[in-house]
């Protein structure tokens, strides 16, 4: 399969907004999502935040998006917010492409640690994960409060 792997642009983010859309309908969590497509594009244009998207025809396939985020315990880490490949283009090996561009994007950085989440329920992405050898802990629960 001919897809195209790069880095998104401002102009992505109209693309980025649908794809974290379909992600959360995905986990059942749609009324959460109080993003705009103004916020990818502030956040894109300031560095806050990166992505790399995945292209097949013209259409967007899948995309991982992450940001700097500094551990105290192990030092600079690169955190993946967001990944997701689109149902009709899965296992075609662009979740694979896509997060291991993730991981050597964090080796060039000179990152210590990769971090992500992970729904419990999500047995696929977990085994998918699972397949790079991570650890899944179950030692920490997330605390969340929105302002």
């Amino acid at each position: 399969m001919d897809f195209m792997l790069r880095k998104a642009t401002i102009a992505d983010a109209s693309n980025i907004f649908e794809l974290v859309y379909e992600l959360a309908v995905y986990e059942n969590e749609p009324e959460s999502m109080i993003t705009q497509i103004a916020d990818f594009e502030i956040a894109l244009t300031s560095g806050q935040i990166e992505a790399f998207i995945v292209e097949k025809d013209g259409v967007t396939a899948g995309m991982c998006l992450y940001f700097d985020y500094f551990s105290t315990w192990k030092g600079r880490t690169l955190y993946l917010e967001d990944f997701i490949v689109r149902p009709q283009f899965r296992r075609l090996g662009i979740g694979k492409l896509l997060f291991e561009s993730f991981l050597d994007e964090a080796r060039n950085r000179k990152c210590k640690l990769v971090k992500w989440q992970v729904l419990d329920w999500n047995e696929l992405a977990k085994s998918f994960y699972l397949k790079y050898r991570c650890q899944i802990s179950s030692e920490w629960e997330n605390c969340i409060m929105e302002l």
